[in-house]
Parts: structure tokens; C-alpha cells; sequence
């Protein structure tokens, strides 16, 4: 039941960076910082990704994804395509790293350490849940600042 109920919120939250993304009037202004604004629409888009096809793709999935963190804060000017490209098969990782995932394996602990703790692979889920949500409302934010 909850791996239902985060493969369905995922996908919408997905959904909704993507529409973000796209709504920008002004590709350029995806990349826009200003005074104390200190990541653009982009680069918090590809932290995203990267975030999830490393927490959910790569240690559940299993896809093998490489992440490399420091490039989702400095690449800049990747094209909108690219990034809503990215978000597309973000979306299938999910879905696809959730299948393989039984109800019975959310109490147990997840592989990586988070903050030099052990947690259990239901939290860590909730945790990556919780912040993509955080980051989409950032991006929402900084659309309507930026894009007007």
C-alpha cells in the first residue's frame, strides 16, 4: 500500500517539476539567479534528479546510476528539452525501482548511511518524498520571481 502510495506521489511531484520547467517563458531565466537566490530552477531540477536516480534508481533499482552531485550545482544552460528529457525517464526509474520493492522490505534498513544514521528504507522514501517537495515549491518560487 505505501509503495503504491509513493510511486503515485512521485509521479505527480514529477509531473509537476515538469510542468515548472516548462512553464518558464524565457529558457534563459531557468538558470537565472538574483541577490540572495543562490540555485536556479535548473540546477535544482538536476539535483533532483540526481538525488533520486541515486536514493531510489541506483539502491533499489539497481540501475547503476553515477551520480556526480557537484555538476547538478554547476552545469548551466543544459537545454529545457534535455532537462524535461531527464524528467521523463526519472519518472520511469521510479516507477520501475518501486516495482521491485516488497512492502515487507520497507522496515528494513536501508543500505546507505544518511546523516550517520541508520535508517529504514520506509523513511529514507518518505525522506526523498519530502524533498522533492521542497525543491518543487523552490522552483515554483523562483518561476513566478524570475519568469514573471
Amino acid at each position: 500500500m505505501l509503495i503504491e502510495t509513493l510511486k503515485s506521489l512521485f509521479t505527480r511531484d514529477l509531473l509537476k517539476l515538469r510542468s515548472e520547467i516548462e512553464l518558464y517563458k524565457k529558457e534563459d531565466n531557468i538558470w537565472k539567479i538574483e541577490k540572495n537566490i543562490s540555485n536556479s530552477a535548473g540546477n535544482l531540477c538536476l539535483h533532483l534528479i540526481g538525488n533520486l536516480n541515486t536514493y531510489i534508481g541506483r539502491e533499489i533499482g539497481k540501475t547503476g546510476y553515477i551520480r556526480n552531485r557537484d555538476l547538478e550545482f554547476s552545469l548551466k544552460n543544459v537545454p529545457q528539452k534535455e532537462l524535461l528529457s531527464k524528467i521523463d525517464e526519472t519518472i520511469l526509474v521510479i516507477k520501475t525501482s518501486l516495482d521491485k520493492l516488497d512492502e515487507s522490505e520497507l522496515a528494513s534498513e536501508y543500505p546507505i548511511l544518511v546523516s550517520d544514521k541508520k535508517i529504514s528504507t520506509e523513511y529514507m522514501l518518505v525522506h526523498l518524498a519530502t524533498h522533492l517537495t521542497y525543491h518543487l515549491g523552490q522552483i515554483n518560487y523562483h518561476r513566478r520571481l524570475i519568469d514573471g
